[in-house]
């Protein structure tokens, strides 16, 4: 089969001819259909200090998954041929405390598809049946392949009630346009999106699910806040662009008894202003991942509901021309990019 692999411990990407893997005992063999771009492909592809310390090479890439079940291994029940599923990326041990007690999320021993085993830029992948998930009513492939990062806005936006709240969102990155349209769909009042890139903040506006959406380089948080009649500040605060600086305009724009949930990784160690932080009794929650399966649910539900996520998706690209898809990433302009596997190019 043809597969999108890390071969060397350098930047790059090589599209080569691998064997097709086969499903073992409580395992899944899937057809890929599509795969989504992450920006930790982005950074596994130019090989940088994190990739370097957290990749071991050769392997296949690719965790934002959706495709058909062609077979299942023994002790599987939970799926069948034909089934069009996709692919939670977080493998837990399934024996600690946290797998246990039903918070597989926690699980500190948790491996990543497509980083410490093969993935799914491939024609074919194969991951442990507790990790697909069945997808019961239709649903396109395109939208299927970004139930994984979906998910993470889903969690990170339904951290704390946002019926009837003013939410901030720092960051119009695919994950931040998915979060402001899930507190929107959940009744928030105000939501406001703010980044540096212009192509991202008019998707923002386009999508219909902001308020405003905000260029901090050129807009003060404040002057908007006014125009709003936003007095007290933010209740709910949604960071996930993983920028220093919006950190610190967010915590200064939260209202008294305010609550953040921060999803974006920061690239340098980053500094808080905790005297703000304690005096306006913020409360600061870390978000990772999907919760196993409750986040899975909750996504299936949105959209059956009503919430279309298809406008983030902005390229789409056959799997041949994978270089100019990973450069379109790479851009910081785009939405979510994605491969098509079932034509060439």
């Amino acid at each position: 089969m043809k597969a999108l692999v890390k071969a060397q411990a350098a930047p790059g990407l090589w599209l080569q001819e691998v064997p097709d893997p086969e499903a073992q005992a409580g395992e899944v063999l899937i057809r890929v259909l599509r795969t989504g771009i992450c920006g930790t492909d982005l950074h596994v592809r130019a090989w940088d200090a994190w990739a370097q310390s957290a990749v071991r090479t050769p392997v296949v890439l690719g965790h934002e998954i959706a495709g058909r079940v062609v077979s299942i291994g023994n002790g599987v029940d939970t799926v069948d041929v034909g089934d069009l599923v996709s692919v939670e990326g977080h493998i837990v041990c399934g024996r600690c405390r946290w797998c246990l007690g039903g918070q597989r999320q926690l699980c500190p021993d948790t491996i990543s598809v497509g980083i410490d085993r093969d993935g799914g830029f491939a024609e074919l992948v194969v991951v442990p049946a507790t990790n697909v998930w069945r997808h019961p009513h239709l649903i396109d492939p395109d939208v299927a392949a970004i139930f994984d990062p979906f998910g993470n806005a889903v969690h990170a936006s339904l951290a704390f009630p946002v019926l009837g709240e003013d939410v901030l969102v720092t960051g119009a990155g695919p994950i931040g346009l998915m979060s402001a349209a899930v507190v929107r769909h959940a009744g928030a009042r105000n939501v406001v999106i703010t980044d540096l890139s212009r192509n991202r903040l008019e998707l923002a506006q386009s999508m219909g699910a902001v308020t405003r959406a905000v260029d901090v380089g050129t807009t003060q948080l404040r002057d908007v806040m006014a125009e709003l009649g936003m007095v007290q500040g933010f209740d709910v605060g949604l960071e996930m662009s993983g920028a220093a600086p919006a950190l610190h305009s967010m915590i200064v724009s939260m209202a008294h008894g305010g609550k953040i949930a921060l999803l974006g990784l920061p690239s340098t160690s980053v500094e808080f202003d905790w005297d703000r932080v304690i005096r306006s009794m913020l409360t600061i929650k870390g978000v990772f991942g999907r919760q196993m399966f409750e986040t899975w649910y909750a996504m299936s539900v949105l959209v059956q509901a009503g919430l279309d996520i298809s406008p983030v998706i902005t390229h789409r690209f056959a799997f041949s021309d994978w270089e100019t898809a990973f450069e379109v990433a790479a851009s910081g302009t785009a939405g979510k990019v994605v491969l098509d596997w079932e034509v060439a190019g």
